[in-house]
């Protein structure tokens, strides 16, 4: 029975893209909205001295709109290189600040599947795909 569902590796990409797509989506709006004085924040917390505004609002916008072109397979690889980076970022900054295991586990989940996902690619349903900008790596079928 499970060796049937291998057939299915595309849509289970398709389901880990969109769900963590939409975690995102949903971890990075309040954020987004919150505007400058959140930003300073969020950069500050990274311990990004220069430029700190910059650098949060950069890390809400990749969590937002990284997590939406996650779920529209759309700019797949771009997308999840600032959502790498992003993770690289807030797992530091959570370790440094000596947050708990817990804390520092929510960004490191999100950095290895997103790595993951950059090695296996979308899936085969995906805007890229469906506009020719990429072959899937990880099936075919």
């Amino acid at each position: 029975m499970l060796q049937s569902l291998e057939k299915y590796k595309n849509e289970g990409l398709v389901v880990l893209r969109i769900s963590f797509g939409l975690m995102y989506m949903a971890h990075g709006l309040p954020k987004l909205l919150a505007g400058p004085e959140r930003w300073t924040g969020l950069g500050e917390f990274v311990g990004i001295g220069l430029f700190p505004t910059f650098f949060g609002f950069m890390a809400a916008f990749a969590e937002f709109f990284g997590g939406l072109f996650l779920v529209l397979g759309l700019f797949f690889s771009p997308a999840l290189i600032l959502l790498i980076l992003t993770m690289i970022g807030a797992t530091v900054a959570h370790i440094s600040a000596g947050d708990p295991l817990n804390s520092i586990l929510h960004p490191l989940k999100g950095l290895f599947v997103f790595i993951a996902l950059l090695l296996l690619g979308p899936g085969r349903p995906s805007l890229d795909a469906a506009l020719g900008w990429r072959r899937d790596r990880a099936v075919g079928r």
